[in-house]
């Protein structure tokens, strides 16, 4: 129901209740029963159980598990235990993961007002808020909390600050008069309060029609419900790498049993060789690996002030195609700031930050001071005079105590010396007139140190502009009709710009002349000048707006702030250009999915919008295969920063809910930080594409070991015990040591990954194949070679073969740290792939020339002359250069070809 179109006795009338009295206690219980407490509710969670058993629902992680068993039935006891243990600990990290993340309800509960002032038998008492049930009357003051949806029915200079539902950063003035509209936005509903918005000036009174669920807050919280989380296009790459690691196990795994068999081997050993060659295939450790390498990430982005709830976020930042970008407090300060002063036909820039008293006052770009000319003096003196906010210093940060507007004023006057200080001692106010809606003006009858009284008023301009008979024009005493027309110009100039615009003027008294009443001072007054403010950019983010560009990604302003506002916002950070659209709030509900498909990708800001408007963005630029980071700070983003393929939250001034909601916060609310952390996300993207190389060129080489030599009809090169070990020690360590290396120089002028884009793109699949198949053919080899010297000693040879796997894998790493070649980046760039190829080396040493290991993984001490053997063959699949000249060939014709078939488009 639309409670704004209805007059206060058809509210009443509607929800049976009386204004004057409320309702019974009795009546009052009775609907509590019936409709429940004013809570929100929260969907049934699954348990504690089913959480943690859903981390071993994996496909990949079953099969793995299904190995185990039967390497246990075989009597492989230390492989069993060896992936029982990784995946454990890999479900175990899944699930703490998990247990955090839901947690936006909770803390949506927790800005519902704890207790609300409500009339019960004609009495008024103080009742928790969870107790209101519709037909309540309430009343509210400064400071309170509103408790549930209301319809207004009294309101004395009423403001309501409505930020954290709709976005907009001003205050909200409400009245009581019904609004003749079907099709109203919730921040235009000037005669509702709404649930967990907060009263910032005067005091009301209305009747409640919404609680709990049914309440503006609790659709919110209905849509983050209901909003599904995406996986991550990182969690769909490794699930689409692993369904191909797979298939390739199990049918390399029946080929080599079935012809093990077929010719002539014992069918226990065969099947033996076939579970270990399947262990072999599948790189066992990759997903703990992954999720080490995005811990360590996230460690780093905490030095950069930002925070990651969920470890997959980190990729999914780096191809983010589209910035949904809130614009209060987020691309702003989320402070009003005086920004231009005219003054007698003069204009004035303020430069400044927040409300800090900081700041030059500038005329055509030259610095001036205010108490050398007049008119400018008296405008900012006067709307420090006419003001009730104060600003004072908390720490290292300037804190507004009172309405934004004027702490604005304030502001501009404390950076010409004019303080709260100053002005009492000078200065003592005999009267105010507060400011209401009807006069839109507030006026004081102030004092000075001399005993000279006058009135100061300030107000909208239209409106001072009529009731003002002269203007102080060139610092002399001017009649108002001759510069009527110069004044409109300046006020239509400032309004073009998107700045609130407030109007100075004042008048003398005479001894002994008193003023009663508001209209004996609003009248015959001396109009000064005006004063245009805006809640101004956050100065950094420009350029990382700038630098997101560069990358290849978009940002768009989503705001429910007023449209010209957004666009002049849009317009100074370089957002809005060219043939950019703006697109409203009531356009916005007009469209159908298919038409808002249509004109997204040309659209940059987005204004006045609900939280369905954010959601419904959201799913149009992903249905148009965009990456989606949705930024925010307020209970209206949450929805819509949760659908998102990840959600931006602000540290500082944003909500708990939109933090619990997030995968990512920022800790310094800087939009520029997002930047820092997309070139971390790209870097780790690019850097997991370098240990899948190196993994799975590294398992390719040993499937092909054991493989050839079943097609050759030798014994097995390798057992299984020394398998695992090259698998967990000799492979795992130089993978996570890869995953820490630093960037390229170029990560961020690179256009994003297409969302499609698979794991083996770019070359990768035939650079796995290619050096997979040399460590295989060399392994074998030495397998060959060491066996044919001697039949009879099996053991030396498989000795060898595994010394030359590692050490071909070892090498192999330094070439995996570049897409070119292993001479495109210094070696020693990355210490931690030193120091990991050195423990490898050290490990692979203990388990050939200590003793009491012998016999668990089958070894036996290598004679030195054998060693020159195994460090020749070893080199020929990195330095053979083979799969990087075929790659590079291939990289260089084919960006021609796509330059040429888009430019013949």
């Amino acid at each position: 129901m639309n409670w704004y179109e209805l007059r206060t006795h058809e509210v009443e009338k509607t929800v049976k209740t009386n204004v004057t009295t409320g309702l019974t206690e009795l009546e009052a219980n009775s609907r509590y029963k019936q409709f429940g407490s004013n809570e929100l509710r929260q969907a049934k969670q699954p348990s504690v159980w089913s959480v943690f058993f859903a981390q071993f629902k994996d496909f990949m992680v079953l099969v793995l598990l299904g190995a185990t068993i039967i390497s246990a039935l075989l009597g492989e006891l230390v492989d069993a235990i060896a992936i029982v243990a990784i995946v454990f600990i890999n479900g175990v990290l899944g699930f703490l993961q998990e247990r955090k993340a839901e947690k936006s309800l909770e803390a949506l509960k927790e800005l519902a007002a704890p207790q609300v002032t409500v009339i019960r038998n004609g009495k008024w008492l103080k009742i928790p808020s969870k107790g209101l049930v519709s037909g309540d009357v309430i009343k509210f003051t400064s400071g309170d909390r509103i408790g549930a949806d209301v319809r207004i029915v009294e309101a004395t200079n009423l403001y309501i600050e409505e930020s954290t539902l709709t976005g907009e950063s001003v205050p909200v003035q409400k009245k009581v008069e019904v609004i003749q509209s079907s099709h109203t936005a919730l921040g235009d509903q000037k005669n509702m309060a709404f649930m967990g918005t907060m009263v910032t000036r005067g005091s009301g009174m209305g009747v409640v029609v919404n609680t709990g669920m049914n309440t503006a807050m609790g659709q919110i919280a209905n849509l983050l419900q209901s909003a599904e989380e995406n996986e991550t296009p990182l969690q769909r790459r490794l699930e689409q790498l692993g369904k191909i690691l797979i298939i390739v196990a199990l049918v390399l795994t029946a080929i080599v049993v079935f012809m093990g068999v077929y010719q002539g081997n014992n069918v226990y050993h065969m099947f033996l060789a076939g579970v270990s060659l399947a262990v072999a295939a599948i790189p066992e450790g990759l997903p703990a690996i992954v999720t080490v390498v995005l811990s360590l990430g996230v460690q780093r982005m905490i030095k950069k002030n930002s925070i990651v709830r969920k470890l997959p976020a980190v990729e999914t930042l780096g191809c983010a195609s589209v910035i949904c970008s809130d614009k209060t407090g987020t691309m702003t300060q989320n402070k009003m700031m005086v920004t231009h002063l005219w003054y007698g036909g003069e204009m004035s820039q303020v430069t400044g930050k927040g409300y800090n008293p900081i700041g030059e006052f500038l005329q055509k770009e030259i610095r001036i001071v205010p108490s050398n000319v007049k008119s400018l003096q008296q405008l900012l003196l006067f709307g420090a005079l006419c003001n009730n906010a104060n600003i004072v210093k908390k720490k290292k940060e300037y804190v507004l105590d009172g309405d934004p507007t004027e702490g604005a004023l304030l502001a501009a006057a404390m950076k010409a010396g004019y303080t709260r200080e100053v002005l009492q001692t000078h200065y003592v106010i005999e009267k105010e007139f507060p400011f209401d809606s009807t006069r839109k003006m507030m006026t004081v009858i102030v004092r000075d140190k001399n005993r000279n009284r006058f009135v100061v008023t300030k107000g909208a301009p239209d409106v001072l502009l009529q009731i003002s008979t002269n203007i102080l024009w060139k610092n002399q005493l001017q009649s108002m009709p001759i510069h009527k027309k110069e004044v409109e110009g300046a006020i239509a100039m400032l309004g073009s710009q998107a700045l609130r615009t407030i109007a100075i003027a004042y008048k003398p008294l005479g001894q002994g002349e008193m003023i009663e009443h508001e209209k004996d001072a609003e009248n015959k007054l001396i109009f000064i000048g005006l004063q245009g403010m805006i809640d101004p950019p956050r100065p950094e983010v420009k350029l990382a707006v700038q630098q997101c560009k560069e990358a290849g990604i978009r940002t768009i302003m989503i705001t429910g702030d007023h449209k010209m506002t957004a666009m002049a916002i849009a317009k100074e950070l370089d957002i809005l250009q060219g043939d950019g659209k703006v697109v409203g709030g009531e356009e916005l509900s007009r469209l159908t999915v298919d038409e808002l498909d249509e004109i997204v990708e040309k659209t940059c800001v987005f204004a006045r919008v609900s939280p369905e408007h954010k959601l419904k963005i959201v799913r149009a630029l992903q249905n148009r295969n965009h990456i989606v980071a949705m930024t925010g700070d307020g209970v209206n983003d949450a929805p819509a920063i949760k659908a998102s393929d990840i959600g931006i939250a602000m540290g500082i001034s944003g909500t708990d809910v939109a933090k619990e909601a997030s995968s990512l916060i920022l800790l310094d609310d800087n939009f520029a930080t997002i930047k820092d952390a997309i070139e971390e996300g790209r870097n780790i993207y690019e850097n997991i594409r370098k240990f899948i190389r190196y993994l799975l060129a590294s398992n390719v080489g040993e499937i092909l070991v054991m493989l050839f030599a079943m097609m050759l009809a030798l014994p097995l090169p390798l057992v299984p015990i020394q398998i695992l070990l090259v698998n967990l020690v000799t492979d795992g360590l130089p993978a996570m040591a890869l995953g820490l290396d630093a960037p390229e120089e170029d990560v961020m002028k690179r256009r994003p990954r297409h969302p499609k884009e698979g794991v083996f793109s770019r070359g990768l699949g035939w650079k796995v194949i290619s050096r997979g198949f040399l460590i295989g053919f060399v392994t074998l080899l030495s397998f060959i070679i060491m066996y044919n010297q001697n039949p009879n000693d099996l053991l030396y040879a498989q000795t060898v073969a595994f010394a030359t796997l590692v050490l071909s894998q070892l090498i192999l790493v330094f070439d995996c740290r570049s897409e070119h070649s292993i001479f495109h980046r210094n070696p020693f760039g990355n210490l931690y792939v030193v120091g990991a190829v050195i423990i490898s080396v050290i490990v692979m040493l203990i388990v050939i020339y200590y003793p009491p290991l012998q016999p668990i993984f089958n070894t036996l001490p290598i004679k030195a002359r054998d060693w020159l053997l195994i460090c020749a063959l070893s080199a020929i699949p990195t330095f053979l250069l083979v799969g990087s000249l075929f790659t590079k060939q291939k990289m260089k014709k084919r960006p021609i070809f796509m330059k040429r078939e888009v430019h013949y488009k």
